[in-house]
């Protein structure tokens, strides 16, 4: 195999798995397509050939066609039993397994040889968490990989961060092949492509839709309405409105193919209260906001859900647990759990009025616990906090690593 001579590390993600090299247990890289899974994977095998230069290295791409021939469980078992090494440790890396049919029969026979160290990545998230979870629970562990975070993508452009890096990060996102395109408005045909091949390859395909004009419209809609509590009847109503009938039912099952293929994440709505989920209403955010503004456009008047739409990512890419709060007639944008631990954000574009200012921190203050709070804008705010909760510039925000 050939591993490109050249490529940036994203430590953080290998710091993630590390522990868990050389150990028996599945490693599952997941991620929308072209967020750079297969090059964690170069990365991996380049930190492996470190450790061990003579190690055992089996490498599949079911994107290389010269892998077409693994069709199925049987194949995929054959083609590594053939390459596997005895008494020495065997490191399986296999990209894109989930177009692979009864994948995880094949990965549950190999693991039997406590010598076999499996990688994998695959860009559907219900299949391979249904799958796994049917025959390897317990024996894999899931790393989700997300586009490139603000200070990556600095560190991926060479770009010190001023106020046009965070407007070329709010405008083309974090997809790390940008590193190939000169930042303009050439970014969003390529982005394009990407949206049209997981929405052809990795949903109407998959899943036989016989056409994707419904999908791409209510992809479209969701564009123009992040950040908005929806249910699913109240999106098909508008819709109908629309001349667009979709039944409620089938905007359910449409979302949550888009969430399978991580182009979008379904954020659900929690009762701070009654410790309980609300059976209706979600927000909905872009994994690439770049792929979204190559769809409806990038607007200025969007920053304000642009905005909340990146705190999101990068909260995901910390590491955090997210729902939409509801406490009593307040809205809390973000309810974030890791580790046991709570932190509550409110997402501004600016506080430059005191309506604003009191509804935005008043918010978080009606909170009767000591978690960390947060308010989070565009803008400066005179002074670092109001009656206690935290002011910090979203430029701030975007740098918090850990």
């Amino acid at each position: 195999m050939n591993i490109p001579s050249k490529f940036i590390n994203r430590d953080k993600y290998i710091a993630k798995i590390e522990p868990f090299l050389g150990k028996s247990i599945i490693k599952v890289l997941t991620g929308q397509r072209r967020v750079g899974k297969s090059y964690l994977i170069f990365q991996l095998i380049s930190y492996v050939k470190q450790k061990d230069e003579n190690a055992n290295i089996i490498y599949i791409n079911k994107e290389d066609l010269q892998f077409d021939f693994i069709k199925n469980a049987n194949d995929l078992n054959q083609y590594v039993a053939s390459k596997l090494k005895n008494k020495q440790i065997n490191y399986i890396f296999i990209d894109e397994i989930q177009d692979i049919i009864d994948f995880e029969k094949a990965l549950s026979s190999l693991l039997l040889n406590e010598n076999n160290d499996i990688y994998i990545t695959g860009s559907n998230a219900k299949m391979l968490s249904g799958e796994l979870a049917t025959y390897l629970s317990g024996r894999y562990i899931e790393f989700n990989v997300y586009s490139l975070s603000y200070p990556e993508f600095l560190l991926f452009h060479d770009l010190d961060n001023s106020e046009k890096s965070m407007d070329y990060y709010f405008r083309y996102g974090g997809l790390p092949y940008l590193i190939n395109l000169p930042l303009n408005n050439q970014v969003f045909e390529y982005l394009k492509s990407v949206y049209a091949t997981i929405i052809f390859r990795d949903i109407v395909s998959r899943y036989n839709l016989r056409s994707s004009n419904f999908l791409e419209k209510l992809v479209a809609f969701i564009a123009d309405n992040i950040g908005s509590m929806f249910s699913a009847k109240k999106i098909s109503d508008f819709l109908k409105s629309q001349q667009v009938k979709i039944a409620p039912n089938q905007i359910q099952l449409y979302n949550q193919y888009l969430s399978n293929a991580y182009i979008i994440h379904d954020v659900e709505r929690y009762d701070l209260i009654g410790k309980r989920i609300f059976e209706f209403g979600s927000k909905f955010y872009f994994e690439n906001l770049g792929i979204r503004n190559a769809i409806i456009g990038y607007r200025p008047n969007d920053i304000g859900k642009l905005l909340e739409n990146i705190v999101y990512n990068h909260l995901l890419y910390l590491g955090y647990d997210i729902k939409v709060g509801a406490y009593a007639t307040k809205e809390i944008d973000f309810v974030c759990k890791r580790n046991g631990e709570l932190l509550y954000i409110q997402v501004a574009l600016r506080l430059d009025a005191e309506d604003t200012i009191k509804r935005e921190f008043g918010n978080l203050l009606a909170i009767a616990d000591n978690y960390p709070k947060y308010v989070i804008t565009n803008d400066n705010f005179e002074g670092t906090s109001y009656q206690g909760v935290k002011h910090v510039n979203i430029r701030e925000f975007l740098m918090w690593d850990d």
